[in-house]
């Protein structure tokens, strides 16, 4: 007889993952898909010590969908406790890799640094700052990627005091930025920044640059940052590595000088901008048709469903409060060829590529943001013999960088935009 496992919700319970003070984490089994996935589960009499923790630990996840971040599928509550289902990763701690293997390659310490800082400038973009980043806080897939977990110590832009600075030490000592625990007050963003300079040092030398077993002796080595190198450091990373453990914040790296870096640069772990194709869902696919001489025509249903979104036929871009809006539309009475034209030069012109067909085009960045590349499909239909509507709408990349991309192709654009006569005469 078939041992019955006890269930939370769809879930089927396994066994212990890992086991903190305030939790457990288990494996689990969808019931009916089968997919794996891991359960944190917080009892709700310690719930009262870190309920402001679990509390900030939920909402913050629920901000963060990024390929190398852990994913928060769902939160479920029963009388006694709470459980946070999670995305299962499989491959254990980097801490573990790093023990186990020692100092890394330096190519591999790069893909892994990479992808650390293309998560957490994802998260920073949010407005969220970790705090606790460290090996131990780094899980890998099964395929070998990184997935930024444990978001109990981070904190929100929101949480920021009048001075626009956080005031709570907290983190790993070994790990913590300087201004972190002199007291006064700091941005997360650095703070984070000086936690992935030392996480790069472990990776390529093994060991911390940092290190003392009495706290008041480590605070003065963090305080002076003097990192020594051995012989065979890689030397490419090493500037990087002294930005990044400045103990001045003002002046330390930032992700964009990060980026900017060549050792950085090289071998980027993310997707290459060479298959324009490949980068598009087939739900996305432009078949290849002979040219015709018209775009397609909206149907009734399409004007009213697009109508019903707020559309305004002004030629204004749908403009909403919702910063996850994922398409733009506007107006125009220029012919479709000329619509489709300045648009293509625009965006070639910011450094995209473009690919056309039958009053559709492609649209995809050759440099890298925070989930990998923008992508973008846009597609000319009529609404009337000499009105056309032009839709664009994100396929891959970030949300708020596709928001970017629209508000300077509106600007770039105006001229094709349509108005309405009351607009000419500058009526408001």
């Amino acid at each position: 007889m078939a041992v019955q496992r006890p269930r939370v919700g769809m879930y089927e319970i396994g066994r212990t993952l890992g086991e903190g003070r305030f939790a457990k984490v288990k494996l689990a089994r969808h019931k009916e898909t089968g997919e794996l996935f891991a359960i944190k589960i917080i009892e709700k009499d310690r719930l009262k010590k870190v309920n402001k923790m679990v509390k900030r630990e939920i909402s913050t996840m629920k901000l963060i969908k990024h390929p190398h971040v852990v994913r928060l599928v769902e939160v479920l509550a029963s009388k006694k406790k709470v459980y946070m289902i999670l995305e299962y990763v499989g491959g254990g701690e980097l801490f573990d890799k790093i023990v186990e293997d020692g100092k890394l390659n330096e190519n591999e310490a790069r893909r892994y640094f990479q992808q650390l800082i293309h998560g957490v400038d994802y998260c920073h973009s949010r407005g969220v700052y970790h705090r606790d980043l460290k090996p131990e806080n780094l899980l890998l897939d099964t395929k070998g990627n990184i997935k930024i977990s444990d978001f109990g110590l981070s904190a929100l832009s929101q949480q920021q005091w009048d001075d626009g600075l956080f005031h709570t030490t907290c983190g790993t000592p070994n790990y913590v930025a300087p201004e972190v625990m002199d007291g006064k007050g700091y941005e997360g963003a650095p703070a984070d920044l000086w936690s992935c300079g030392v996480i790069l040092y472990v990776l390529l030398a093994g060991s911390l640059p940092f290190n003392d077993s009495n706290l008041s002796t480590l605070y003065q080595k963090i305080q002076k940052a003097s990192i020594n190198f051995s012989p065979n450091f890689p030397a490419g990373p090493q500037e990087l590595v002294k930005r990044l453990l400045d103990p001045n914040p003002k002046t330390r790296m930032t992700i964009q000088e990060i980026h900017e870096h060549e050792w950085f640069q090289a071998h980027n772990s993310i997707l290459e901008c060479d298959d324009l194709d490949g980068r598009f869902t087939n739900g996305c696919e432009i078949t290849e048709l002979q040219d015709t001489s018209r775009p397609v025509p909206m149907n009734a249903f399409e004007i009213i469903s697009t109508l019903s979104q707020g559309l305004d036929l002004s030629g204004l871009f749908v403009e909403k409060e919702d910063l996850c809006k994922k398409e733009a539309k506007f107006a125009s009475v220029y012919p479709p060829r000329e619509i489709l034209s300045r648009i293509e030069d625009f965006a070639t012109q910011l450094g995209y590529k473009v690919k056309k067909a039958n009053y559709k085009m492609k649209i995809l960045s050759c440099k890298p943001g925070r989930k990998g590349f923008l992508s973008m499909l846009t597609e000319v239909m009529e609404v009337a013999p000499s009105l056309f509507m032009v839709d664009i709408h994100k396929v891959g990349g970030d949300t708020l960088e596709f928001r970017d991309f629209q508000q300077q192709l509106y600007t770039g654009l105006k001229e094709i935009v349509w108005k309405t006569e009351e607009e000419l005469a500058g009526v408001c």
